[in-house]
């Protein structure tokens, strides 16, 4: 079996809020050590990693570090890691988006690639035009596309508004036809980054499919992203974990799937930033675990301990944990008032836990905000960024509500 595709030494740095290096004397200096000196740049050899749950000293952070791998020609790989691990940066370089600041890539073949809403789109063309014009530019002649033509509006079911602008489908309409496009004008190697989550329940699966079609039936090459463990079980026979930019495990899919649920990482603990100034109360430290000290997934328990710092001892006080989903819309809230049950915190250090049984939430990233005060007074309130994230099991299989559909995934059966 051949290589479709190799990477080899993949790096690429960023220089946070800035473009270059946007600094005379860093411009300067890279001109004499590489143009004069004949040496290598030396912004490559700075850096932090890219771990966006710590504050970092530097501004310069590696996306991705030293990245090799093949994919062999008809594989389905899976790509899997929390949100920054540098997924979608690896699928840019891949799709010359976007370069790497070192190392090269080899791929055989056409690359089609899904990586965000509207992708390859021009919003004042018709879709009818835009399929076309992605024809084109992925090499194919007018009468292939031609050929094509009708499989893709059927697949994506957009044919009564085939001749109206991109730019009045909705995301969903536009995810359709951008998928639909990338499937079937016969790219050796597709390339399909999370944005799949935005289109209907019917839509995922039936692209799933498509892409199972893709690689067994076709022999083509799939990249897949996706928070979906259950897609990714059962669409993918390779997977490769990342985390911080590195590649972290790089196996089988249902290995990566194990690797990336028992590490420990994926388990919130978090020292808060202490805002005291003028208060008697604040928070200073957050944990979030399921009962058994597993990841946290779509129906698992889960565990929230609170500690919370006190100067003085004060009786009959209410926790509130307030979730939101990634919008910062609020999905639901753990308040001890709604139980009639106060806490009496004493000078120091105190510990507060609230226990869920099932946590009936679609997998993704979720905020937090907590609240502890008695019936008349606000003693502290935190709302600064704190995620945590939700996994879906492996061996769950449920068609994940769209972003119309809610953020709940209720355990229900139908009769």
């Amino acid at each position: 079996m051949s290589t479709a595709i190799k990477f080899e030494n993949i790096s690429k740095q960023y220089r946070l809020g800035l473009v270059s290096t946007q600094t005379l004397s860093h411009d300067l200096n890279r001109w004499w050590k590489m143009n004069i000196q004949g040496k290598e740049d030396p912004y490559l050899k700075i850096g932090e990693v890219n771990d966006r749950a710590h504050k970092g000293e530097s501004d310069y952070v590696w996306a991705l570090k030293d990245i090799n791998f093949e994919v062999q020609q008809g594989d389905v790989l899976g790509i899997i890691g929390k949100n920054g691990a540098g997924k979608s940066t690896l699928l840019k370089i891949l799709s010359k988006v976007t370069a790497p600041t070192t190392g090269t890539i080899k791929a055989a073949g056409r690359i089609a690639s899904l990586l965000e809403v509207g992708t390859g789109f021009h919003p004042e063309m018709t879709g009818r035009e835009n399929i076309y014009m992605n024809g084109v530019i992925m090499g194919m002649t007018k009468a292939e596309i031609t050929r094509k033509l009708d499989e893709i509006v059927d697949f994506s079911g957009v044919e009564r508004y085939l001749d109206t602008p991109v730019k009045r489908y909705s995301s969903g309409m536009t995810v359709r036809l951008g998928f639909a496009i990338a499937a079937h004008l016969e790219p050796e190697i597709l390339v399909v980054d999370e944005v799949l989550a935005v289109g209907d329940a019917e839509f995922q699966k039936k692209a799933i499919g498509k892409m199972q079609d893709v690689s067994k039936g076709e022999g083509r090459t799939v990249l897949f992203v996706s928070h979906n463990l259950h897609a990714v079980a059962n669409l993918c026979q390779t997977g490769i974990v990342l985390k911080n930019g590195y590649i972290y495990y790089n196996g089988s899919a249902s290995d990566a799937i194990s690797v990336y649920n028992s590490d420990k990482e994926n388990l919130m603990s978090k020292k808060l930033k202490v805002y005291k100034e003028g208060k008697k109360v604040w928070f200073v430290n957050l944990d979030i675990t399921n009962k058994t000290d597993k990841v946290l997934q779509t129906y698992s328990s889960a565990l929230f301990s609170v500690e919370i710092e006190s100067l003085e001892d004060i009786n009959d006080v209410y926790l509130g944990i307030g979730i939101n989903n990634i919008n910062d819309i609020r999905v639901f809230t753990l308040f001890s008032k709604f139980l009639n049950k106060k806490y009496n915190l004493k000078k120091g250090i105190n510990k507060i836990v609230c226990s869920v049984d099932s946590l009936q939430l679609k997998p993704g990233e979720y905020l937090i905000e907590l609240f502890i005060g008695t019936e008349y007074i606000t003693l502290d309130y935190y709302k600064d960024p704190l995620f945590f994230e939700i996994l879906m099991p492996a061996n769950i299989n449920v068609i994940l509500p769209d972003q119309s559909q809610g953020d709940f995934l209720i355990q229900q059966n139908w009769l």
